[in-house]
């Protein structure tokens, strides 16, 4: 680590602390109120039916240099590529109903990031660097036997695709990014929006150990129920069902998942992040604008690290945009790939 990498790491894991006293406390209130049900976890060895619909699309693992990746795949192998590349905490199955739509075109490929579900999750912080990621999806387009792809990223997702964009724009055909602004963007608006940096404090907090792994999967990994059907992350009621929760639940309950994806947070703050190219890529923004993390703002921040961008807001949309208004989602990128074509 670099020394001004140290002291932005110092920094965060003192406001992480203040994050985790609040956090430690709120736990402790849980185990006064009901000591038996804070720790239990329901043991889950078979997978919610959900996740093995055929017609989602059919599992494959693939070999690269440093990790072995798990992917569904849908569609026609020989069509155009379509690469879908998930947020936290999330896996390839937050990408079902743009595994559906867009098979009839694309050889649609919804990736499980390195840490995540079915894919190797190597020990350590340093190997959630960014860089590692990128090198990731450049390998799989290669192993999978493209040239370049329509890359479509949400939240982490986002922000890997935003890199790798930038690094590889003869890799990247469209871009398609949602509810994740520009990694240049972000530190800057958070300097001059102060509510940002409270809806962000949830970042400082994974920089702590062991915490945020308790904290997640406490009461039956309650964090998941939190995170997809709360108000204050927008989402409306009944769209993200009990069983799309239950998938996630199996997803985090594999031995070693929750400390590898908080480790994407982790290594974010331990090591710096170099200047990147502007993104050449003709590039789409669709943003969900009842994100309870991320504001709005975001998303025309990002604008200044694109040459060729646009921006759709969907206003009833919550964080989750792909999964709570996917008919309109899937409009969008369909009327933004058509319009490329021309």
């Amino acid at each position: 680590m670099a020394f001004m990498d140290i002291v932005r790491y110092v920094i965060s894991l003192n406001i992480g602390c203040f994050f985790g006293g609040i956090v430690l406390i709120r736990l402790l209130w849980r185990v006064i109120k009901n000591p038996s049900n804070v720790l239990s976890v329901k043991e889950r060895n078979i997978a919610p039916k959900c996740l093995t619909d055929p017609n989602l699309g059919t599992h494959h693992y693939v070999q690269l240099k440093n990790v072995k990746l798990h992917y569904v795949a849908n569609g026609e192998e020989g069509k155009p590529l379509m690469l879908f590349v998930h947020g936290f905490p999330e896996f390839w199955y937050s990408w079902r109903y743009q595994l559906r739509e867009f098979a009839r075109d694309y050889r649609v490929v919804a990736v499980d990031q390195r840490g995540y579900n079915d894919s190797d999750k190597p020990p350590g912080v340093s190997n959630y660097q960014v860089k590692h990621m990128v090198e990731d999806l450049k390998q799989l387009i290669s192993a999978l036997g493209y040239k370049s792809c329509v890359l479509v990223g949400h939240d982490w997702g986002g922000a890997i695709s935003w890199v790798f964009a930038g690094d590889h724009p003869n890799l990247v055909e469209k871009l398609i990014i949602m509810n994740c602004p520009h990694g240049a963007a972000f530190p800057k608006y958070i300097q001059k929006n102060r509510s940002q940096f409270w809806k962000s404090w949830y970042m400082y907090f994974f920089q702590l150990p062991w915490l945020p792994e308790l904290y997640c999967r406490s009461s039956d990994f309650d964090f998941f129920q939190l995170a997809f059907t709360s108000k204050a992350m927008g989402v409306q009621s009944g769209i993200i069902k009990p069983e799309d929760i239950e998938a996630y639940k199996y997803a985090f309950s594999k031995p070693e998942t929750l400390t590898s994806a908080i480790n994407y947070y982790r290594a974010a703050f331990r090591y710096g992040s170099r200047r990147r190219p502007k993104v050449e890529s003709k590039t789409k923004i669709i943003w969900g604008c009842k994100d309870g993390a991320l504001e709005r703002g975001l998303a025309e921040a990002s604008k200044e690290y694109v040459n060729d961008v646009t921006i759709t807001y969907i206003e009833e949309a919550s964080h989750w945009v792909q999964m709570d208004q996917p008919q309109k989602v899937n409009q969008i990128m369909r009327d933004f790939l058509n319009q490329s074509k021309l």
